[in-house]
């Protein structure tokens, strides 16, 4: 892959990428050095995709893997900072009591709700079997329902 396939192809993707780092990272600053280490990673790592045709897949496992790197050196001082926006004109309250999941949970959230990703494929990203997966959207469904009320849902 040359340097302006790479470039082409992370520019497509790279409002994904932000908000997959978004779901793991409370700081907007934090979630730019994660995707801008990323991106470094998976330069240099170029060598280490097999297949083109999983490009995405496999940069935002890097993603993931860089912001639960930078997760454990900087832990937040409160599970939810209180200046949250709101993404791409999603309800607020809804992002809101998304951001307060906890961040397993809200990974596969993202990943399979905004992102579009299957079960299969969030299972490989996340390094998880298929049922874990299942089990974290349910739980993450569960938990949304009883923090907005099936009322207040867009």
């Amino acid at each position: 892959m040359t340097r302006t396939d790479f470039t082409q192809r992370v520019r497509a993707c790279e409002r994904r990428l932000y908000r997959v780092a978004r779901t793991m990272l409370s700081c907007d600053a934090d979630c730019e050095d994660a995707v801008q280490e990323a991106l470094l990673k998976a330069w240099a790592g170029l060598r280490g995709l097999r297949t083109d045709e999983y490009f995405e897949t496999w940069l935002i496992r890097i993603l993931i893997n860089t912001c639960k790197a930078m997760y454990r050196h900087r832990r937040p001082t409160s599970p939810l900072p209180e200046d949250v926006p709101a993404c791409d004109g999603d309800d607020h309250t809804v992002h809101r009591a998304l951001m307060a999941l906890p961040p397993r949970t809200r990974v596969a959230m993202e990943l399979y709700y905004i992102e579009g990703y299957g079960v299969r494929d969030c299972a490989r990203l996340l390094r998880v079997p298929e049922g874990t997966v299942k089990w974290r959207l349910s739980q993450g469904r569960k938990q949304l329902k009883d923090a907005i009320g099936e009322e207040d849902l867009p």
